[in-house]
């Protein structure tokens, strides 16, 4: 998570995407256990509201037969083919496109039952989200502390929730968990202390953990502090936040986030993250998301939910890396395709540097970056044991050393079987952005930290500094590959704010540091290239373009039907347009056709 806001020859080709023999390399569960399991989460989902469905029945409009037809009467069908192509129909049979065709054909040679979109309505591929972090999102859901305008206020909201919730009203001993704060759109932007929270009287004396919206710090109560004493005077990639005397007000950043001691997460409360996140996604058309491994347990979670087919929507995980436990890329297997293509694990995720903001004070700076030589250790071994690498970096100096490592470990190899990717690639030279175009390495970028962060920018980086930070015409003209994602919950989950930050360079509002033309507008993708880096781009980044991220014969039937045409209104009207329908392979999972 982030926003400045915040090879040898002899490497192995990964598995292929079609590749039905790939399984999920943990240990089996028998039947009996499988269905005990099913039940039981279905049980619990049910005693704390939950809305679980399985990965072929969470339709809520009529059911569709298997074999149908979808049209607009004014062909407005972008297939995101090679050619940009629009169509007036798309046959769908079960879980595959049959074929695309025009009306008069479909309505002549076919006896299908046909559903028509409205009249202003848009027929896109499913959308993905390159870079989310699936179950921080749903804890981010549970408490929302994003958007109050000051410290009392997020209080406020705490103790709101306490009262509401008398399952933790009344146990004192109950951990309070919630997310999405923001200290520096507070005035001062002053970090909270543990007092702020103990002066209310219905927070005081209970255990409360607060993660920050960029998803490095917490904010804790004292009951907190206390229950993990003692704490250290100091931890490695990580600061504990002192006042005068060197006591801990509440706020640990980075690892010392880490030194809590705090219950474990149960089974129902990951599932309960898990459903929220999920359903949120589908509501906002998304089909696949690539989620980027903040948290180790999220894809043991999600191994688990596949195994009971409690995956509704398609899962692209990069597995966690850390340096200092041992190498794991030989004897771990990457695997794709399980639940019927809803889940795929075949990439790891390794930090350059550490998550650094624009938005946090400049005397606060991120700890943690590994050694370069451990990029040059590890990367051309993931790479040989069959692993796509995925490196967050986010200063230019991080990144040119990622691209040295990258240099190195590809060199002679076959880049398009690899697809090594930079993570957030925010802030590079000139001179990067071309030789990132010429070894091919893809660069996994979010538009709407551009539209963030620009009011802070050029104060932390300087006139000429800050015309590298999200560049993303300049990366496409040197030739690099993008695909575009949103880091949420850092930012909203919903790609179409992604699609207008990425054609406007404005805020919702309209505005920008440099005026309603946008911020640095030469750097504005066009509305296919965006649609394209929300599709088809995402689809190759993760191996998957033979199956997903456009509608042709032979692929998956995963669409969603937007109420506006957002190739075409307005932008300021792009924000307003709803979901009608999401499809996966040709089941609605959201609204009805």
């Amino acid at each position: 998570m982030s926003n400045l806001s915040s090879k040898r020859s002899n490497v192995s080709v990964p598995l292929t995407p079609r590749d039905n023999a790939a399984r999920i390399p943990t240990k089996p569960i028998s039947t009996s256990v499988a269905i005990a399991f099913s039940v039981v989460a279905s049980v619990l989902a049910v005693g704390i509201g939950l809305r679980i469905t399985d990965s072929t029945s969470h339709s809520q409009g009529p059911a569709l037969a298997g074999y149908y037809a979808v049209c607009s009467r004014h062909g407005n069908i972008y297939t995101v083919d090679s050619a940009n192509s629009r169509v007036d129909c798309l046959v769908v049979n079960n879980s595959q496109i049959l074929h695309t065709a025009n009306l008069a054909d479909t309505k002549r040679t076919t006896n299908l039952p046909i559903r028509y979109v409205p009249r202003n309505a848009i027929v896109l591929p499913g959308l993905s989200d390159s870079h989310g972090h699936l179950l921080e999102y749903g804890a981010s859901r549970q408490l929302p502390l994003e958007g109050t305008a000051t410290i009392n206020d997020t209080v406020a909201r705490v103790r709101e929730y306490i009262l509401r919730t008398p399952a933790v009203l009344n146990n004192p001993n109950a951990f309070i968990r919630g997310g999405g704060w923001d200290h520096t759109s507070w005035p001062g932007s002053a970090w909270p202390t543990a007092a702020d929270l103990d002066a209310d009287p219905v927070i005081r004396g209970r255990p409360v953990v607060l993660q920050s919206k960029d998803c490095h710090a917490q904010w804790v109560s004292a009951r907190t502090l206390e229950l993990s004493a003692p704490l250290p005077s100091g931890v490695e990639g990580g600061v504990i936040l002192t006042d005068d005397a060197g006591a801990p007000t509440g706020v640990l950043l980075d690892n010392a986030q880490e030194l809590l001691k705090t219950p474990s997460l149960t089974e129902v409360d990951l599932m309960q993250r898990f459903s929220v996140a999920v359903n949120d996604a589908l509501a906002y058309g998304l089909t696949s998301v690539h989620d980027a491994g903040l948290d180790p347990t999220s894809l043991d979670f999600f191994i688990r939910q596949a195994e009971t087919g409690h995956i509704p929507i398609r899962i692209y995980g990069m597995k966690f890396f850390d340096e200092t436990q041992p190498y794991w890329g030989n004897t771990s297997q990457p695997f794709v395709g399980a639940a019927n293509g809803r889940l795929t694990a075949r990439s790891v995720k390794i930090f350059a540097d550490a998550p650094r903001s624009l938005h946090r004070q400049p005397q606060h700076h991120w700890f943690h970056a590994p050694p370069s030589e451990v990029l040059f250790e590890f990367i051309p071994r993931f790479l040989r044991d069959g692993w796509q690498v995925n490196v967050h970096a986010i200063g230019d100096r991080a990144n040119g050393i990622v691209l040295d490592a990258f240099e190195a470990s590809l060199a002679g190899v076959n880049v398009t079987a690899l697809r090594p990717r930079l993570e957030h690639a925010q802030l590079m030279s000139t001179a990067d952005m071309v030789r990132l175009g010429k070894l091919g390495v893809i660069a996994s970028v979010q538009p709407t930290h551009a539209i963030s962060d620009m009011w802070y920018a050029q104060d932390r980086l300087g006139p000429e500094r800050v015309k590298g930070l999200y560049a993303f015409r300049s990366l496409i003209d040197s030739g690099a590959k993008i695909t575009l994602g949103s880091d949420f919950p850092v930012e909203t989950m919903n790609p179409l704010a992604g699609f207008y930050a990425a054609i406007t360079r404005v805020s919702l509002e309209g505005t920008s540091p440099h005026g309603p033309g946008g911020w640095f507008p030469e750097q504005r993708l066009t509305r296919q290239e965006a649609l394209r880096g929300m599709t088809i781009d995402p689809a190759y980044a993760s191996f998957t373009e033979a199956e997903l991220g456009s509608l042709e014969p032979g692929k998956r039937a995963d669409f969603v039907v937007l109420s506006r045409d957002i190739m075409t209104i307005a932008p300021a009207r792009i924000l307003g347009t709803k979901v009608l329908a999401t499809v996966l392979d040709g089941h609605v999972a959201f609204g009805a056709l």
